[in-house]
């Protein structure tokens, strides 16, 4: 079944069509690795609404990517129960052992580095989200062990050249 067809089935489970527009969304992140302005405009022709809404949803949700990421995108809380926690010297940290900038992604395409508003997890503050996955109470030690187990998972995956590379 291909993207279209998962949309339109995705789309049939709700009362109003604009109601599946984040579904549709990781539909197709799933299929294209992220959100660029033809995807998103075959979203929202799949599903007869405006492409405005598609829009605002695909770059106001941090779960959405409009632009490549890294086969690891490592979103680091930078709110206040996070920064208070340490979070600034991790992101710190993580830039100078990736040799990336925040926003950036490594040569070989394996990290993609963000900071993110809140991940609603203050009790395991400062957290990152890998992917699906949370991760908390973080402190320099355990981000090293982190960074070198989803080097060890991406090593033997063909890498990918970083974005604009």
């Amino acid at each position: 079944m291909g993207m279209r067809e998962r949309i339109e089935a995705a789309a049939e489970r709700y009362p109003d069509r604009r109601s599946a527009i984040m579904p549709a969304l990781l539909i197709a992140q799933k299929e294209h690795g992220h959100l660029p302005g033809p995807v998103l405009e075959e979203v929202a022709d799949v599903l007869g609404v405006e492409r405005i809404w598609v829009y605002e949803l695909a770059t106001f949700y941090t779960l959405f990517h409009t632009e490549p990421v890294g086969m690891f995108h490592l979103q680091l809380c930078d709110n206040v129960s996070c920064m208070l926690r340490g979070a600034e010297a991790l992101l710190a940290h993580m830039e100078q052992v990736l040799g990336i900038a925040r926003g950036g992604t490594t040569s070989d395409g394996l990290f993609t580095l963000s900071t993110v508003e809140c991940l609603g997890a203050c009790e395991m503050a400062p957290v990152m989200q890998v992917g699906d996955d949370y991760h908390g109470d973080l402190d320099i030690a355990r981000m090293d062990a982190l960074l070198a187990r989803l080097r060890m998972a991406g090593a033997g995956v063909p890498s990918a050249p970083a974005p604009g590379a």
